[in-house]
């Protein structure tokens, strides 16, 4: 069979010559990692449990979780590679085009694309896109069965015959593979739901994520200086927390948003290319994503200056007294939706003292006028994604109860329009969220983002602390 390859049209052509002189004259194999150099990952005792447990849901059924597939960026160049999360959790795996099966039995296996060998073939130093001198070196299957602890095979020996559920979406060839039948969206809810309830080893990767992202948060403050000299302050800010991300973890977990001024109005604030301006606060939210994946997602509100204004301090004590109340209420049992309520009744408490609405908290409440100055809802599962277990049906989470083991964000915020004419002038262009992550222990919630202040009063004097 002819071997493709994934080249350019700008690349140089091989001679017989220069092929034949590339399959020679290599160390062994063991240089870049044999069997005998290379040990069990630590999530590979867990990622097994959790394979057993899909298996023992879907008894004498073949499943089919993709990782993916590398996605172009531009012309020829790709993004980074991130598995499925599905993928992840199940095998700690994260190369691309690869392939978990478990079979009827229950048995797993996992179908990669081992590195090419060196004295055959031209894929380890011609091939773009999987070539080991263009991408790095990828596991052979004896190395792949040795890390992730699962039995391994080639991923050109995948044969997908008789019924299958498969995660799709995720790779195209694989479902063009299987015909998609009504048994793939409760494989795909229930590889939602299964990581609701975070076991002993992923709360210690989400709280070393925190930890790694409340220092991010630190080298912020202590950037500040520099960044107010830069006509896009905001970005400068960005590219301190994203050198923290890459230096203690896989990336930023997400796209950071770095806010200052009005820009906190938008909820989803990306751009982060705008200056920064005295006076102002800056909304900062941004978590890093560990090695193994597992993303915090942290914000905090602060006073460029240092200072709170007293306009300012009024409504940052809103927000932090709206989040102390539905901190609160977290506990086992507990609904899901109960957190964002008790926040959400602080938050119509306050916008009646200060006159900006009138009718009582209940019937506020009821109407939902109080939303046009908070916008959105207080929180939400926490993992491998930002947005954890979203495909999870609603009665396990959105209309669900909490357990132990959850791990969640609490967020509510306020967010003032700058052209919002129902609010007094000074109001306006003030945008404030403070935002943790907290795991449901047996007593109630465990603060993981404890190692940032809250308060604004200590909010200030950590800012003054790092200047």
């Amino acid at each position: 069979m002819t071997e493709s390859l994934n080249t350019g049209s700008h690349d140089l052509p091989v001679t017989d010559e220069l092929a034949a002189f590339m399959r020679t004259g290599w160390a062994s194999a063991a240089r870049t990692g044999g069997p005998d150099e290379v040990s069990a990952r630590p999530i590979a005792p867990w990622a097994a449990k959790r394979r057993a447990a899909l298996a023992a849901r879907f008894p004498g059924e073949r499943l089919v979780i993709p990782s993916g597939t590398l996605k172009v960026r531009s012309n020829d160049s790709d993004y980074r590679f991130r598995p499925h999360s599905a993928y992840s959790y199940l095998t700690g795996a994260g190369e691309s085009d690869d392939v978990l099966v478990i079979e009827p039995s229950g048995e797993a296996v996992l179908y990669v694309r081992p590195r090419a060998p060196r004295a055959e073939g031209q894929e380890f130093y011609r091939d773009r896109r999987y070539g080991e001198f263009w991408a790095g070196p990828r596991p052979d299957l004896a190395e792949a069965a040795e890390l992730y602890q699962v039995e391994c095979a080639h991923i050109r020996d995948l044969e997908l015959r008789g019924p299958a559920r498969v995660l799709r979406g995720v790779d195209a060839s694989v479902d063009a593979r299987v015909p998609g039948g009504a048994g793939d969206a409760e494989l795909e809810s229930f590889l939602s739901e299964m990581r609701l309830v975070k076991d002993e080893w992923e709360v210690g990767e989400l709280q070393s994520a925190v930890d790694s992202t409340v220092r991010g948060f630190e080298d912020v403050v202590r950037a500040l200086p520099q960044a107010f000299g830069h006509p896009r302050g905001e970005r400068y800010l960005e590219g301190v927390f994203g050198l923290r991300s890459r230096l203690e973890g896989n990336a930023a977990g997400y796209d950071s948003i770095v806010a200052s001024g009005s820009h906190a109005c938008v909820l989803h604030w990306i751009r982060n290319d705008g200056a920064l301006h005295p006076g102002e606060l800056l909304l900062l939210d941004a978590g890093v994503e560990s090695d193994t994946l597992y993303t915090a997602d942290v914000t905090r509100t602060f006073p460029l200056l240092g200072r709170f204004s007293s306009v300012q301090r009024q409504a940052y004590e809103l927000v932090y007294e709206a989040q102390t109340a539905a901190i609160a209420t977290l506990r086992p049992g507990a609904r899901f939706r109960d957190f964002h309520l008790a926040a959400m009744r602080v938050i119509c408490d306050g916008l009646r003292d200060w006159g900006l609405l009138t009718d009582s908290t209940d019937a506020l409440m009821e109407s939902g006028l109080y939303r046009r100055y908070t916008l959105c809802s207080s929180g939400h599962m926490l993992g491998l994604d930002v947005h954890d277990c979203a495909k999870a049906r609603s009665e396990v989470y959105l209309d669900g109860v909490l357990e132990e083991g959850h791990v969640l964000t609490v967020e509510p915020g306020l967010y003032f329009q700058p052209d919002d004419l129902t609010l007094p002038e000074e109001l306006r262009g003030i945008g404030i969220r403070i935002e943790d992550d907290l795991v449901v222990t047996a007593g109630g919630a465990r603060l993981l983002s404890s190692g940032l202040p809250r308060h604004a009063d200590e909010i200030e004097s950590w800012m003054a602390s790092l200047a």
